[in-house]
C-alpha cells in the first residue's frame, strides 16, 4: 500500500524479522537504500556498509539493507538465513527490509519511487544488479543513486552523505 506521494519513506514495507520496516522512522534522517545480497561477487560491500552506518549513524544516517533474489538467485535464503549470514559473516547492524523484487511487474513500491531518478552515468530505471545505492536526503527525497561496482566508501558516495547529513 502506497500513498499519493514520491517520498520513498511514504512506503509500507516489512522489516526482515517481521513486522514493519516502519520507513517513516526515517523522515529527517539521511538513508542509504541497498538492494543486498549474500551470494553474490559484490557481497564483501557489506562491511564498507556497515562502516558508514556505525561512523555516521550519530549524526543522523541509516544503511538500510533490501534483500533481493532476482539476480542469479544470488539471495536464496530465508529471512532468519539472511540474518544470521549478515550478522555473523559481517557484523551487519544496519536495519534490513523484508526480500523483495526491485525489477519487472512485482517491483516493490519502494523501489517504484526509486528506480526514476538517475546516477551520475545518467542510467535510470532497472536497477542493474545487487547493491546498487540510493541516497535520500533528510526531505525523503532520493538525492544520489551509485552503481552497483561503486563502493560504499567510494569518494563520491562519502560525500554525498556528509553534504546530506550537513544539510
Amino acid at each position: 500500500m502506497t500513498v499519493n506521494s514520491s517520498n520513498p519513506l511514504d512506503v509500507e514495507i516489512a522489516a526482515l524479522g517481521g513486522g514493519s520496516a516502519d520507513l517513516k522512522r526515517y523522515v529527517g534522517q539521511v538513508v542509504l537504500v541497498v538492494n543486498v545480497a549474500s551470494k553474490c561477487g559484490l557481497t564483501p560491500q557489506y562491511s564498507g556498509l556497515e562502516r558508514l552506518h556505525e561512523q555516521y549513524a550519530e549524526r543522523g544516517f541509516s544503511v538500510l539493507g533490501v534483500p533481493c533474489n532476482q539476480f542469479l538467485g544470488q539471495e536464496p535464503g530465508s529471512a532468519e538465513e539472511i540474518a544470521e549470514f549478515c550478522s555473523a559473516t559481517y557484523g551487519v547492524t544496519f536495519p534490513m527490509t523484508e526480500k523483495v523484487e526491485v525489477n519487472g511487474e512485482g517491483r516493490h513500491p519502494l523501489y517504484e519511487r526509486l528506480v526514476g531518478f538517475a546516477d551520475g552515468e545518467g542510467h535510470s530505471g532497472d536497477i542493474r544488479w545487487n547493491f546498487e545505492k540510493f541516497l535520500i536526503g533528510r526531505d525523503g527525497q532520493v538525492v544520489a543513486r551509485f552503481s552497483p561496482q561503486t563502493e560504499p566508501d567510494a569518494a563520491e558516495v562519502v560525500a554525498a552523505i556528509e553534504a546530506q547529513i550537513a544539510a
